[in-house]
């Protein structure tokens, strides 16, 4: 009998663990696998043999796993060499596959994460090394490539739309105008900032969104935030985090302090309070900055139903294909069909995906480019809807409780 590995990687979403459940309630119930197991803190994790025994859990704390947000064996953001200039790590995690007998390996994440997936693959090839591995995708960002939209951006999309329109709600209250500033989450792709869209369908205030696929001209800016002002008074500004000028820097960006992670992406946040700033100096005295930070990731309370459920499909069909002798692949959600909204999973190879990114179509951007055309709101409407019936204790969300310790 073998034994199989799980591990979750790069920032958290509402629905990552309901992929953990597909992926573990399926290897639980073949008769070709034995063990299953969690590495705690991802491949970091593993390396020190941070391990996590779902056979010895209890099946109904695992089942809540679908309910429960963020990433319940922990993450990492943790970059392999090349294994051609360093070969150590590669060496380390071979052997520990080989101890605990590990011949299948599924890798929840998003674009850094299916570089590992591409990595270990080619490093297993090479070797000789009889393991499956495939790569399952997440990202609340929706750039990873070869997949329609990944699991986590549905449910975060629905939230940032949603609360957009609480927010426009509450800016009616008084007879007053106001400029509320909202940053939302994305790098280098504008899907979840171009998700506050969906909100204007409330029509209560009006909207400008700011995506970093259109390079950013401060006066511009400050021209369609003016003329909004003067015609509608309430307006919601809704900017991604990475919007850069033209020179490619980033608007939020202190030239005197650029921070990175280990993968040497710019550590985000703060446009919003820089132009928050510039505004109120400009144009209004009135001017609220939101941030909604890592509730866009973590929001469980409402989230997408078509997301749950294609998530845990990802987890489910990633074990499958692993069984049917894939690896070096990862698993892709294909649309057949937005009305009525139909998909279904294929396998692309994880070199395809390793280092690229999506990003939003330039066509679905408005020509003044401060919001998004009605094709771009009917790619996004299907990927929120449906509402999960959350299981709750004591009036809150009862979420699952496994025995590791984070």
């Amino acid at each position: 009998m073998k034994n199989c590995l799980v591990a979750q990687s790069g920032g958290p979403t509402a629905v990552i663990n309901s992929t953990l459940l597909g992926v573990v309630k399926t290897a639980l119930e073949s008769e070709k696998i034995d063990r299953v197991y969690g590495s705690i803190y991802g491949i970091e994790g593993f390396l020190k043999e941070k391990i996590f025994d779902f056979n010895k859990e209890d099946i109904k704390e695992i089942e809540l796993l679908k309910y429960t947000p963020s990433s319940a064996l922990g993450s990492c953001r943790y970059k392999l060499k090349d294994f051609n200039e360093d070969e150590s790590d590669y060496r380390n995690i071979f052997l520990n596959f080989e101890k605990y007998n590990i011949r299948y390996f599924f890798y929840i994440g998003g674009n850094d994460s299916m570089d590992t997936v591409d990595k270990l693959s080619r490093y297993a090839k090479i070797k000789g090394y009889d393991i499956k591995i495939i790569g399952v995708p997440k990202t609340i960002d929706n750039d990873l490539f070869g997949t329609d939209h990944t699991p986590g951006f549905g449910s975060a999309a629905k939230y940032v739309a949603t609360s957009i329109m609480e927010l426009s709600r509450d800016a009616a209250v008084y007879d007053k105008g106001i400029i509320n500033i909202v940053e939302i989450m994305g790098r280098n792709a504008g899907f979840l900032a171009a998700s506050s869209a969906l909100a204007g369908y409330d029509g209560v205030c009006k909207q400008l969104i700011y995506l970093p696929e259109i390079a950013f001209d401060m006066d511009k800016f400050l021209q369609d935030v003016s003329s909004a002002y003067e015609k509608h008074k309430k307006i919601i500004v809704a900017v991604s985090e990475g919007i850069r000028y033209s020179d490619g820097s980033f608007v939020f960006e202190d030239k005197n302090n650029k921070a990175h992670d280990k993968f040497g992406h710019s550590q985000m946040g703060g446009v919003g309070r820089i132009l928050g700033k510039v505004v109120k100096d400009k144009i209004c005295k009135r001017v609220k900055v939101i941030e909604f930070n890592v509730l866009q990731r973590c929001a469980m309370h409402f989230a997408s139903k078509t997301d749950v459920e294609e998530a845990y499909r990802c987890g489910r069909d990633a074990v499958n294909y692993a069984l049917m002798g894939e690896s070096g692949k990862m698993v892709c959600i294909n649309r057949i069909n937005s009305s009525p909204y139909i998909s279904e999973n294929g396998l692309i190879d994880v070199s395809e995906v390793a280092n690229k990114e999506k990003k939003f179509p330039i066509s679905w951007i408005t020509k003044d480019g401060n919001n998004i055309t009605e094709e771009g709101i009917e790619y996004l409407k299907p990927l929120i809807a449906g509402e999960v019936n959350i299981p709750t204790e004591n009036g809150l969300p009862r979420f699952s409780r496994l025995n590791l310790c984070l």
